[in-house]
């Protein structure tokens, strides 16, 4: 196995409780050793530096160092990962992690490491659990998939043994979709455990053809009517949401696995797009508006959003309308159809529904042209 050169730690509040908490007491009473009495003090007075600096001289394998340090350590003496190695520790988005990951970052620069980087996770925090499944563990897969994407796959491996135990889960996921490592260690393992990538995948052409319900669930912190997506859904996509109940009504949010599905097949859409769409298209056509669909021959945006269409995005040939509704607002994005590609654009109070002609020839190209269109689509929409 290679070693990789960055390691990114999830972080919890072992040190500080039971660990610190512990010695703390024992100043009280004078039961303590010695060798934690600066330790001890620091941690009293919510002195950091002074955490970090009385940290260095005690065994990183001594349990009062907490499960990072501790983790790092067998990490380390095993060999699985260089003494210089990288290290970005994510912690949760509370007083304690920040406070911690600061003196853990404090305790490995003057060890040797050039990189050390914290990273708080927006919404992971114990207060609000709804918070913490449907936005916690999601943007804690967006950072880690972050940082993989900046360093490269084959340099990072996840250590996932601090923090809440659920996060262990997302990070054993992460690693199986992107082909890295993850190590754990136990309070009572006596070294460190690793879960090597699975030669398993998850399925590219489903992520194409949800790629339009992705991306908008994605780009909205609100929960989304089940409805909206009714027309284009299959059973597949059943583990990537969170289904939500509001007034007796389904609604629909990301879930930790569909935001870890969309990252990783996102990135390798990238890097892949040239294999899987079909040709560019060598002639186009201007956009057509059917008035036997409806057309009320207003809204001039919707023939020049179907024309920024056709002219972007290489495999277009030609958009035409088919449907349009006054008074229902949906949610502009791309979707395979019954009949092909099908564009839906609104601006809140209409809905427009055109038909996408390209030059797939197969289900497979028709997917991939989607993909290529919600991938433009959220480009204009940042």
């Amino acid at each position: 196995m290679n070693k990789p050169s960055i390691l990114i730690c999830t972080v919890g509040t072992s040190l500080f409780q039971p660990n610190l908490e512990a010695l703390k007491k024992g100043l009280s009473n004078d039961g303590i050793k010695p060798e934690y009495r600066p330790l001890a003090e620091a941690y009293q007075r919510g002195d950091w530096p002074g955490v970090a600096k009385a940290l260095r001289p005690l065994p990183a394998s001594d349990r009062v160092c907490g499960a990072e340090i501790n983790s790092i350590a067998s990490l380390l003496e095993k060999e699985y990962i260089p003494a210089d190695c990288g290290l970005f520790f994510l912690h949760s988005s509370t007083d304690k992690g920040r406070d911690i990951a600061a003196i853990l970052k404090d305790y490995y620069l003057n060890k040797g490491h050039a990189l050390v980087e914290t990273v708080e996770v927006e919404d992971l925090q114990d207060e609000d659990p709804k918070r913490f499944r449907t936005k916690g563990l999601r943007n804690l897969a967006r950072n880690v998939c972050r940082i993989v994407r900046e360093r490269s796959a084959a340099a990072c491996a996840i250590n996932a043994t601090g923090g809440y135990k659920a996060q262990i889960a997302v990070a054993v996921l992460l690693g199986q979709a992107l082909g890295i490592p993850v190590f754990y260690k136990h309070e009572l393992f006596s070294e460190i455990i690793a879960f090597p990538p699975l030669p398993v995948a998850f399925d590219f052409e489903v992520w194409m053809r949800a790629s339009g319900m992705l991306y908008d669930l994605e780009r909205t912190s609100d929960p989304v009517p089940a409805s909206t997506y009714a027309e284009e859904w299959q059973e597949t996509y059943e583990s990537l949401v969170e289904r939500v109940p509001i007034d007796g009504q389904d609604y629909l949010e990301l879930s930790p696995v569909g935001q870890i599905f969309h990252e990783t097949f996102r990135e390798r859409f990238r890097t892949d797009r040239s294999q899987v769409l079909p040709p560019k298209a060598l002639q186009k056509h201007p956009p057509r508006l059917e008035k036997d669909a409806g057309w009320p021959g207003e809204h001039p945006e919707v023939e020049v959003f179907m024309k920024k269409v056709t002219d972007e995005v290489e495999q277009v040939v030609q958009c035409a309308t088919f449907y349009f509704n006054p008074d229902l607002p949906q949610r502009t994005r791309f979707r395979c159809g019954a009949k092909g590609i099908e564009g839906i654009y609104s601006d809140g109070r209409f809905t427009v529904k055109f038909r996408v002609e390209s030059t797939a020839k197969t289900p497979g190209e028709q997917a991939a042209v989607v993909a290529s269109l919600n991938e433009w689509l959220s480009r204009q929409q940042t």
